[in-house]
């Protein structure tokens, strides 16, 4: 594995930004073909695209630093240097959500139906991203070893059990067998195998694609099928990518924390509340509307 598709003298093209860049293709079309069942634009959808990409970036990006706010103000310079990785998507969404937001009322049309169009597209941007970090050897496992007491637990306790690990001796270490047969073992130049050197590792990026892949598949060829108060299907996207973040966090090792707990799990359990309290509230109000 290795983060650069090729170089041309000082040029490198990485495979993070090329995914990057496929994901803002692919989800401009897939906008399209959506936004016009809904009487809106192509152009309109490009210029939706371009503004939701660049919000949910600077948005994952600024939750990111503040959550790592000691290194990035020993290291100013990095803050913008997306290539080098560093994107929370808790930020992107909600960075999506306010750029969706001053789109909407720039322009007077429903925020909710723009969330609507942008729900598929933005998941499957995800599954794509997480091509990206694969290549990276970043946003990785733990290692498959790890029993599933320590993987499954609400509060960290891996690198507690880690460090009792590293301390044992050899006959000791040989007892914890791998648990699954697809660990990776990540260059020792990747912040996975900088940090688990020829170790096997839990690919919990590619965990994450595929259960994004999934929820893509429904999404697009099930909710926007169906005759939903608007805003109903993004918020259902909210539910599906915290119910899919809070599972794969389990097997992550550099989760972001929150006072000692994981932060995509506060995060992901707050989002789906409101998600829920949202879909009630825009469903009632769209059955007031058909009564008048």
């Amino acid at each position: 594995m290795d983060p650069v598709l090729f170089s041309i003298g000082g040029f490198e093209v990485r495979y993070y930004g090329l995914m990057y860049a496929l994901a803002l293709l692919v989800g401009i079309e897939l906008g399209k073909i959506h936004g016009k069942k809904k009487g809106l634009d192509p152009a309109f959808i490009e210029n939706y695209a371009m503004v939701a990409m660049v919000s949910g970036l600077i948005g994952g990006r600024l939750y990111y630093v503040l959550f790592n706010l000691s290194y990035y103000l020993s290291n100013p310079l990095e803050i913008p240097a997306v290539w080098h990785g560093g994107m929370a998507i808790h930020g992107g969404i909600l960075g999506g959500i306010v750029g969706t937001y001053l789109f909407s009322k720039r322009h007077k049309v429903s925020m909710w139906k723009l969330g609507d169009i942008a729900a598929a597209p933005f998941i499957l941007g995800q599954a794509l991203g997480r091509i990206g970090n694969f290549a990276n050897g970043e946003v990785h496992g733990v290692p498959t070893y790890t029993p599933w007491r320590v993987i499954f637990t609400l509060k960290p306790q891996f690198y507690s059990w880690y460090s009792e690990y590293l301390a044992m001796g050899t006959e000791a270490k040989m007892k914890f067998q791998e648990l699954v047969p697809w660990g990776i073992v990540f260059p020792n130049s990747s912040p996975a195998g900088s940090e688990f050197p020829n170790q096997p590792l839990h690919p919990a990026m590619l965990y994450e694609l595929g259960l994004n892949f999934m929820a893509f598949l429904f999404l697009w060829f099930y909710m926007r099928r169906k005759n939903y108060a608007e805003g109903v299907t993004w918020w259902i996207y909210v539910i599906l990518y915290s119910l899919i973040r809070t599972f794969v966090s389990f097997f992550r090792s550099e989760d972001l924390m929150f006072f000692g707990f994981r932060a995509p799990h506060v995060i992901s359990l707050i989002l789906i509340g409101v998600s829920l309290a949202m879909i009630g509230i825009l469903t009632k109000r769209e059955k007031l509307k058909e009564i008048r």
